[in-house]
């Protein structure tokens, strides 16, 4: 989308994901508290997103399809192909149509509730204190749409980082399996008592892994793209488009 209207975009998406997630923590602390054993479907589900995520780390951006939801919308209501400043609904032709930002907004919400979905559990793989979990979450998010322009354009290079969140993403969900264990009370694990061999991951332990695996995917990644010419790394990230240049971005919605 236009540069110019990608930082309204953000501020859109911000708050969309801090609404989710606020909504997301509240009912995954209510059900820690009341179901130990939750932490068995946290944990199946992150080492569940951790294979999906490394199966697409290969996959080039021109495989890319959108969600149902948007293929849904776009063949349902009637929209322009050109934006209109950072309106979402345009009056044309006596018509009320849907602007491409619209699209983007919808895009945003979806990828919003998806990683809701898995970066709760991640983050309660830490910490249980709802309070530590909230505030972890407004301050990353908070620093998103700096960091969006800060390192948009390296994180074209960065190759390798889908595979390292997936081996973080299943990581963490093999320490939420093994507390589970530790926490048992199915009476068809272990008769319903806790698994004693069972071994406890400590936090320090996987903040190492975390900070470590960051930093040799993204020095991995630098490595591998810095051997590379322009035209290869358009060709493994996908051609990069300058909008600034493309009569400010008002072609943008063909």
């Amino acid at each position: 989308m236009p540069r110019q209207y990608q930082q309204t975009a953000l501020m859109i998406g911000i708050v969309l994901a801090l609404v989710m997630r606020g909504i997301f923590i509240a009912v995954g602390a209510a059900a820690i508290e009341q179901f130990s054993w939750i932490f068995y479907l946290f944990g199946a589900f992150l080492v569940y997103t951790a294979v999906k995520l490394a199966q697409e780390g290969s996959k080039d951006e021109d495989d890319f399809e959108e969600n149902r939801l948007i293929r849904w919308v776009e063949k349902r209501f009637p929209a322009t192909k050109e934006y209109d400043r950072a309106k979402l609904f345009v009056n044309q032709n006596g018509q009320r149509l849907i602007t491409p930002m619209f699209i983007v907004v919808l895009a945003l919400g979806t990828t919003d509730l998806l990683f809701a979905l898995d970066s709760i559990p991640a983050i309660y793989g830490l910490t249980q204190e709802p309070y530590l979990v909230l505030t972890a979450n407004v301050f990353a998010l908070m620093g998103l749409r700096q960091l969006y322009f800060l390192i948009g354009g390296l994180l074209q290079r960065l190759v390798y980082l889908s595979y390292g969140l997936a081996f973080l993403l299943g990581f963490i969900g093999v320490k939420l399996f093994l507390h589970a264990l530790h926490e048992n009370e199915l009476p068809f694990i272990n008769g319903g008592e806790h698994v004693s061999w069972a071994p406890e991951i400590p936090i320090w332990l996987s903040l190492l892994v975390i900070v470590g695996t960051l930093t040799v995917t993204t020095v991995a990644s630098l490595v591998s793209a810095g051997g590379l010419t322009e035209e290869e790394q358009d060709v493994r990230t996908g051609p990069r488009r300058d909008w600034d240049s493309d009569d400010n971005g008002d072609n943008a919605g063909e």
